[in-house]
């Protein structure tokens, strides 16, 4: 249909870290909305909307999320561009569609809205999504791994002071795979990225470990990780 109306929206790929993977690990989870129209009526989707006509990209997608699941995320990101010509089969009108990844610390997720139509999901073991949300998942999930090495990723799940081991547990979350302490830890003091806060995580069953910050003069790069066994940290 040649004289088909465009429409803009704006939707959010938001992601928390929780230990809900085997032996603690830590796994990836985020937010989905439920369809309560047509089409794909009762399928989940990622939060969004249309675009308002005075509204700014980034604005639009912050109140998307908060009104759906009444979140505010730490970390808001533009990651792609949407508009295929078949995505909105079924639309009376085409859909282009610009998405936002954003990041929540795992407390601040626990305090989102308790709603039939909202749930949190692994987002590596989704359903179907409507649209073609479920590509755009895994585009923002290839985007992050890809980016693992670059601070702002790592730093978006993070506070401002951290363990290292809490940092390696947002890597492993990412890449989806265990990643050995030591070299972990080795790998990252050496990068330059990190400094140390002269305090210590207070109230742990052992030795307090380490709190540190992310240096204010950046590196590009953490580091490069390799791959191996979990195994135990404390600093």
């Amino acid at each position: 249909m040649t004289d088909q109306r465009v429409l803009l929206a704006v939707s959010t790929v938001i992601f928390t870290v929780r230990p809900t993977g085997a032996n603690g690990s830590h796994e990836l989870w985020m937010p989905l909305v439920r369809r309560i129209r047509d089409p794909y009526r009762g399928m989940w989707a990622l939060p969004g909307g249309p675009l308002r006509p005075n509204e700014a990209l980034e604005d639009s997608a912050l109140r998307d999320l908060n009104l759906t699941t009444g979140l505010t995320p730490t970390h808001l990101e533009q990651l792609a561009t949407f508009g295929g010509l078949t995505r909105s089969a079924g639309a009376e009108e085409r859909q282009v569609t610009v998405v936002y990844w954003a990041s929540l610390p795992p407390q601040e997720a626990a305090m989102g809205e308790n709603d039939i139509n909202v749930t949190w999901l692994r987002a590596t073991d989704l359903p179907d999504l409507a649209f073609d949300h479920s590509d755009i998942v895994t585009h923002a999930l290839d985007r992050l791994r890809d980016r693992i090495a670059e601070p702002t990723v790592a730093k978006a799940f993070l506070p401002e002071t951290f363990t290292i081991a809490a940092l390696r547990e947002v890597h492993e979350a990412i890449i989806g795979d265990a990643l050995d302490p030591a070299n972990f830890r080795r790998h990252v003091l050496s990068s330059g990225q990190l400094e140390d806060t002269g305090e210590r995580l207070e109230g742990t069953r052992h030795r307090p470990p380490k709190l540190y910050r992310f240096a204010s003069a950046k590196p590009s790069k953490l580091f490069s990780h390799p791959t191996s066994d979990r195994s135990e940290e404390t600093s």
